[in-house]
């Protein structure tokens, strides 16, 4: 048995699971600490089908504790940016189009060294030790815990990152957080940087957060390991999380996709996940999320790291329904639902309110909602139809007919009918699909460089590629026997020279579960 755990703004769920089969699932609210709601959430679970600690085999725990940090600028260390690039890179300085707020919340420090590569592995300038020395001298003056280094083009060539981590160790010594941006970001420096200071400053926090879910866990009598969702569906050890917590960024989506996945049984399919406040709406392709192929903003902040392509429109169980145009959200009541709805007694018609008078959901008190015109929950029903369509037809890439899966405690509102798509599915368990797809998350490995393939040598290197991400996924933690590669591009680079190619491959296998030894 296995317990798979997301923590989300309004509700933290939970899902007892035996192999692929749903034992006990609950929907707790997520406390202030996060931790605590953890913990009542396995005790939920224990009373709806009693299990001892020694008889789980592993913990899969969805996580917003890192993305809100950065939101709310709260709990992140003092970060230092080292760049390597000079002369070149010179004119856009590191954090340039960071929010203030955010620059002053990790006391940022900026630093421009000599180093990097060209596009085609050339050599801009050599690394400078004394130069690297200086600044890290400087950043141990200022109070510095944490240092994110980033060189141009490092995915091509990622030595002078490693030489210049080594430096900064020298001199601020063995424990410094050191974060490098060919471990984080794909190509593109100013993106890839930033996401490499988002991971920087959030590291700290990270060995916390993983202590404190360690020990809630622990605290149940449960010694099996435990895994963080990353935000491509697959799973992380507690270690990586403390080196790697930018990676848990749109982790719940992903799991609400995969969860739709596994409890609808279709591996192609649009998922709209409806919560309290919005409705994510995403394609899983082969089992996991199709990833966005342009920059993601988080917290104002671009970045260039994997995340799921998920379009939110404001549409959710707790959005408030404007009674004279029918128009659903984008305000919503939020976590106050049971107090403010009609149906519990409250005074703001919601969705959920349109969703009981319709018949199509059982929750509070019905006759409180029996007033409402006919005319009217008809209406806010079809724009709600209106709407999670149109949404849906955005998010596909071809006319052919797509089937549509609709989970979250918030799509009862959704009809069973789309204009467009026809009948919709809703799964068993779909109000804890996002913890079901915690629990069944897989292990994963992924290379994504740009190579100069030899005349004669693609299918060498390509061969070569395939199994460094195969082998990434089996030191993660995968079964060999079970990994397959799940995602693969091949994209010639024609204004470079020497035959440039960025290869991607990705690697997915089954989790090795156990007790720990």
């Amino acid at each position: 048995m296995h317990i798979g755990i997301d923590v989300g703004g309004t509700n933290t769920d939970a899902v007892l699971m035996n192999g692929t089969a749903t034992l006990a699932g609950v929907k707790h609210s997520t406390t202030p600490d996060v931790t605590s709601g953890i913990v009542q959430a396995i005790e939920e679970l224990k009373q709806q089908h009693a299990f001892q600690g020694g008889s789980i085999d592993a913990v899969m725990i969805g996580t917003t504790h890192f993305i809100n940090a950065l939101v709310q600028a709260k709990r992140l260390a003092p970060t230092a940016a080292l760049r390597l690039g000079l002369p070149a890179t010179a004119a856009l300085p590191p954090l340039v189009d960071w929010p203030d707020h955010l620059r002053e919340a990790i006391e940022s420090r900026s630093y421009l060294a000599h180093g990097g590569y060209e596009f085609d592995g050339r050599p801009i300038s050599p690394l400078d030790p004394e130069e690297i020395r200086r600044h890290a001298a400087d950043m141990k003056t200022h109070g510095i815990r944490s240092v994110a280094i980033s060189s141009v083009f490092s995915p091509v060539n990622h030595d002078l990152e490693l030489q210049a981590a080594e430096l900064v160790a020298e001199v601020l010594g063995e424990d410094v957080a050191i974060s490098l941006s060919h471990e984080i970001g794909r190509i593109g420096l100013l993106e890839r940087e930033n996401a490499t200071v988002i991971n920087a400053a959030l590291r700290e926090l990270a060995i916390e957060i993983v202590d404190g879910l360690t020990k809630a866990v622990r605290d149940q009598g449960i010694e099996a390991p435990i895994f963080l969702s990353q935000n491509d569906g697959t799973l992380m050890d507690e270690e990586y999380v403390r080196k790697y917590p930018v990676a848990t960024f749109a982790s719940g989506p992903t799991n609400s996709m995969r969860g739709a996945a596994a409890t609808s049984g279709l591996s192609n399919c649009a998922v709209v996940d409806v919560g309290g406040t919005t409705a994510d709406i995403g394609l899983l392709i082969n089992g996991f999320p199709r990833e966005t192929a342009n920059e993601v903003k988080v917290a104002g902040i671009r970045t260039n790291f994997r995340m799921p392509d998920v379009l939110s429109i404001g549409m959710g169980g707790g959005s408030i329904v404007d009674i004279e145009t029918g128009e659903v959200g984008p305000e919503s009541v939020g976590y106050r639902l049971t107090s403010e709805a009609l149906v519990f007694g409250g005074s703001t018609l919601t969705a959920t309110d349109i969703a009981v008078a319709a018949g199509k959901a059982n929750i509070g008190d019905a006759s409180k909602v029996a007033h409402l015109d006919a005319e009217l929950v008809d209406r806010v029903l079809q724009r709600i139809s209106e709407r999670i369509s149109e949404a849906v037809d955005r998010m596909r890439t071809s006319p052919d007919p797509i089937p549509v899966v609709v989970v979250g405690g918030g799509s009862i509102m959704i009809p069973r009918d789309l204009p467009l798509f026809g009948e919709v599915q809703r799964p068993e368990n779909f109000a804890v699909a996002n913890a079901i797809g915690a629990s069944i998350a897989q292990v994963g490995g992924e290379v994504d460089k740009v190579y100069s393939v030899e005349p004669g040598k693609r299918d060498e290197t390509i061969t070569g590629v395939r199994e460094e991400a195969r082998q990434k996924a089996i030191a993660a933690g995968a079964k060999p026997q079970s990994v397959s590669i799940v995602d693969f591009d091949e994209v010639p680079i024609p204004y470079l020279p020497g035959n440039a190619t960025r290869i991607r491959a990705k690697a997915v296998g089954d989790l090795e579960m156990g007790p720990l030894t």
